[in-house]
């Protein structure tokens, strides 16, 4: 098959065509080498840098060592991988030889793999020796799994007695014909976080790809041939799949990638290292980064042009000193597992801070009440995203799929206010609104106005109840220099009042040494509510 994707993007919105009999491996991987880039670097990890054609002999043996195990179409391939070059081998492998590739969280429980292994059936698991130890006591109890393929294992040393991927790949074939699958033939899945409950498994189609890297990644990021992207998001996220293989793979790029957790110091030296040009983080680690006075510009790379961010809404405060200090927007997104990548963006150029920005081109969205009727300009309400890469619907999942997706619009379980010029402005998550004496109340709102206090690190905002029953906001906070005691408390109470209306200011402030968050950095605020 040599089926590929075109677009182009001087209409508006961008037009992507993608032809019906279309292998996205074909697409990202043989058509890079097809086009000359073969010798160009695609990544670099911890072990090295890792051309486009290496990149492929590895896709092709591994496709092939699949199906000489016996795996067949459709069937799911689950990667529990650290980031570095075997993630895109296995990915690409898998989908290219016409399986299911299902990428899942390394930071979780072994309960939880073993309900994700049970609910996808996977039939073969992919693991990075160093998290082959989590997965140890379930693998005898999964009857659809057959093969445990273990990477990064050191002359077979690691994989303790299971077969490894270096192994498999000096014995598949370096040449292998995709197969056949249409544009609407479920590539691969991806796993929601799970915050409230099991982490529901998001299918997504061939095509879902090449649209979010048009559509974001080239029509608002303007990545391009000669960029170095580094992603504090690991591949394994919506996000970071984005971020470091779907769009750098897209225009020939070059993507780094670091197997260990992104501490600050370790982040800003692969910017400067690797001279990289984009950079994408997540709120909490820009917040990070900027508590430790001795990272500046000189930490940074010359060529650095873009930063994005997504996950959660970015604080006005953070970004305007983030830009202050290092000479670089940040571009705040917001995203969903259900949609793969960023849909409402600031642009380069036209940042409006406090503000997620505006539509994606390729993406509309509304806001309605309670009812489901829109709401009126400047008026808060639910946000719904319609767009090419949603996913159809939650594997095995009935009732949350009715409760997501409607037709061509789904549910983000998020609330937005749409000012006059366009730009979105978040409000909080659905379940976190708070109303206080009739009016609802952005948590949000009052955890950026206390973050832009120089002591404050970190902070989140819930509803607590009074003497009487009501409900009021309660502050949890983290200093910079930790500790808090009552007078801090109200000094912080009366910060927030000269900023916000008087009815926003947090009834009690509790300071505590950290903030319980998912495994993709997100508050946990419910865990808060008491």
């Amino acid at each position: 098959m040599s089926n590929y994707s075109t677009y182009d993007l001087s209409q508006d919105p961008p037009l992507v065509t993608v032809p019906r009999d279309y292998n996205v491996a074909v697409d990202f991987v043989d058509r890079r080498v097809d086009e000359g880039f073969g010798d160009k670097v695609a990544f670099i990890d911890d072990t090295g840098s890792h051309t486009y054609a290496a990149l492929q002999n590895g896709v092709n043996r591994f496709g092939n060592a699949l199906l000489d195990l016996g795996l067949q179409t459709e069937q799911r391939v689950m990667l529990l991988q650290l980031d570095s070059i075997d993630f895109p081998i296995a990915f690409f492998g898998a989908i290219k030889a016409g399986m299911v590739a299902v990428p899942v969280n390394t930071m979780l429980t072994t309960d939880d793999y073993h309900y994700m292994l049970s609910d996808s059936r996977a039939r073969a698991l992919v693991v990075s020796a160093d998290l082959l130890a989590v997965v140890a006591p379930i693998l005898g109890q999964l009857p659809d799994l057959r093969h445990v393929i273990v990477t990064g294992a050191k002359d077979g040393g690691d994989a303790a007695g299971h077969q490894s991927m270096a192994s498999l790949l000096a014995s598949g074939a370096p040449e292998l014909s995709a197969a056949v699958t249409s544009a609407d033939d479920v590539a691969f899945w991806l796993y929601s976080s799970g915050s409230t409950g099991r982490p529901k498994g998001a299918p997504h189609l061939q095509s879902d790809m090449i649209n979010t890297a048009v559509l974001y990644g080239m029509a608002v990021l303007g990545i391009r041939e000669d960029d170095v992207v580094y992603s504090a998001a690991k591949l394994f996220f919506a996000y970071g799949l984005g971020n470091a293989l779907t769009f750098p793979m897209a225009v020939g790029a070059t993507a780094v990638l670091m197997a260990g957790r992104p501490l600050p110091g370790d982040v800003m030296a692969r910017i400067k290292d690797n001279d990289a040009t984009i950079f994408y983080g997540v709120p909490t680690l820009y917040a990070g980064i900027l508590a430790d006075e001795g990272i500046g510009r000189a930490a940074s790379s010359p060529r650095l042009r873009h930063c994005v961010s997504a996950g959660e809404a970015l604080p006005e405060d953070v970004a305007k000193r983030w830009s202050e200090r290092f000479g670089v927007e940040i571009l705040d997104g917001i995203g969903s597992t259900e949609m793969l990548h960023i849909f409402v963006s600031n642009r380069p150029g036209q940042v409006r801070y406090g503000s997620t920005g505006m539509p994606v081109p390729g993406y509309l969205c509304r806001l309605t009440d309670d009812a489901g009727a829109d709401v009126a300009q400047g008026e808060i309400g639910d946000l719904l995203v319609s767009g090419p890469s949603s996913a159809p619907y939650y594997w095995n999942n009935r009732e949350k799929s009715i409760a997501t997706f409607e037709g061509a619009w789904t549910r983000t379980g998020d609330k937005y206010m749409c000012a006059d010029d366009g730009y979105f402005v978040y409000a909080g998550r659905t379940d976190d609104m708070l109303k206080v004496g009739g009016i609802w109340v952005s948590p949000f709102e009052v955890e950026s106005a206390l973050m832009s206090h120089e002591d404050v690190l970190e902070a989140a905002v819930v509803g607590h109840a009074d003497d009487a029953d009501l409900i009021k906001p309660k502050a949890f906070v983290v200093l910079t220099a930790g500790g808090g005691d009552e007078e801090k408390g109200r000094a912080l109470q009366q910060f927030v009042k000269a900023m916000l209306a008087p009815y926003k200011y947090p009834r009690w402030v509790e300071f505590v040494d950290e903030l319980p968050k998912t495994a993709t950095g997100k508050i946990q605020r419910f865990k808060l509510r008491g």
